[in-house]
């Protein structure tokens, strides 16, 4: 089934012998998640939780302020990924 008002309904997976879950390309493509991506998983009430894992950063004084810097490489910031985000966020 498709989603309804951008609610997933109806989509099912399993887990395989080694704990592996696949989360179902729709969900990948809406939730904007990509292959090797970092993922945290917890349980919430009986429920698996799953969600981008934060990008570790550090505060770096500039002189004229305090800026956060990541960690980790990032992707360059565009006005094409901006505006992509955005869209997709706002549906």
């Amino acid at each position: 089934m498709g989603p309804v008002d951008g609610i997933f309904y109806g989509m099912r997976t399993a887990i395989d012998s080694a704990g592996r879950v696949v989360i179902p390309k729709a969900l990948r493509d809406l939730l904007g998640l990509t292959a090797g991506q970092p993922l945290e998983i917890t349980e919430q009430d009986g429920r698996l939780e799953i969600v981008p894992a934060a990008t570790p950063m550090r505060l770096v004084d500039e002189g004229d302020g305090v800026a956060a810097v990541a960690d980790a490489d990032m992707p360059l910031l565009t006005a094409d990924l901006v505006r992509d985000t955005l869209e997709r966020i706002r549906r």
